[in-house]
């Protein structure tokens, strides 16, 4: 269960970051209502997966997914580049956290 707990961190984690961008600035409520709900969530859902899973794991991994969602729905969703060079920083997001694993 600790794993599925860690899967909807991350899934807050990235729309967190996603919400941030259509906040602008807090300036819209809606999105900033859900900056801040998926934040808790977020974290929340990293406390529990915490319970069984050490931090050294379940931390970086958190933080990996949120920026590799965020990476791929930036490009997706808001037309961000892939450039090489961020292709090849995702590829070392990946291994480091391969590594750690």
């Amino acid at each position: 269960m600790a794993w599925v707990f860690l899967m909807l961190a991350a899934f807050f984690e990235v729309l967190f970051a996603m919400s941030m961008k259509f906040a602008e600035g807090f300036t819209r409520p809606w999105p900033s209502l859900l900056v801040v709900v998926a934040a808790v969530a977020g974290i929340w859902f990293l406390t529990l997966s915490m319970r069984v899973l050490p931090v050294s794991i379940a931390y970086p991994i958190w933080t990996a997914i949120g920026t590799l969602g965020t990476v791929l729905l930036g490009f997706l969703l808001l037309g961000e580049a892939l450039t090489p060079a961020r292709l090849v920083s995702v590829g070392l997001i990946i291994v480091g956290v391969a590594g750690l694993r």
